[in-house]
């Protein structure tokens, strides 16, 4: 009786239902649910439950987002490998085109998410988990980069353009651009999903 009860942590249970389309929020939920009280609680108990039921979650949130965090990690490094590579005084026209494309993924991202999920805060909290995946990708990315250019040279280019601190810590702080950018993204989606809808209807 008591696993037909019991429920998987709450927090868990709203990602999921934030990262899921509208359409198949209940039908997912439900199975996963199901499944949880089913078999897992009882072979496994509740803590291990928990775990199972948080890893399911973070699959579909993975799916989500992965995606858009390459394009935006993809953005982020070819930018760096640029900078490294063709090193210069002014970067202008290179912060404009990178920030502006940057802000383009997470607004789409943002917008695509609010639509098909008919929630404002499934498109803000897509935008805001993908840049922290995105931000682990291009750590990676540049340690890469690094481990492959790490001549003198480079070395020049990287301390002119901002230094390794920067490179390595600034993806991580696009969380708060991706908060605001997200939001409108969100706002525009949400909203136009509503207008559509009433106009369908």
């Amino acid at each position: 009786m008591m696993a037909e009860t019991t429920r998987p942590p709450e927090w868990a249970e709203a990602l999921l239902w934030w990262c899921l389309k509208s359409t198949n929020r209940e039908d997912v939920s439900g199975d996963l649910l199901e499944e949880y009280r089913a078999s897992i609680v009882p072979s496994r108990g509740k803590a291990a439950a928990d775990a199972w039921y948080v890893a399911q979650v973070a699959g579909f949130l993975w799916r989500a987002t992965w995606l858009w965090a390459l394009m935006f990690s993809a953005l982020f490094v070819a930018r760096t490998a640029y900078d490294w590579r063709v090193p210069t005084t002014d970067f202008a026209t290179r912060s404009a085109v990178s920030s502006w494309s940057g802000v383009a993924v997470w607004f789409i991202a943002a917008m695509w998410t609010a639509w098909r999920s008919r929630s404002f805060t499934a498109g803000l909290l897509i935008a805001m988990i993908t840049s922290q995946i995105a931000a682990v990708m291009s750590v990676v990315g540049a340690a890469i980069l690094l481990a492959v250019w790490h001549d003198a040279e480079t070395h020049s280019a990287i301390a002119g353009s901002g230094g390794l601190a920067e490179v390595f810590t600034l993806p991580f702080m696009m969380i708060v651009p991706a908060l605001i950018v997200g939001g409108v993204g969100s706002a525009v989606g949400s909203v136009g999903r509503k207008v559509s809808s009433a106009l369908v209807g």
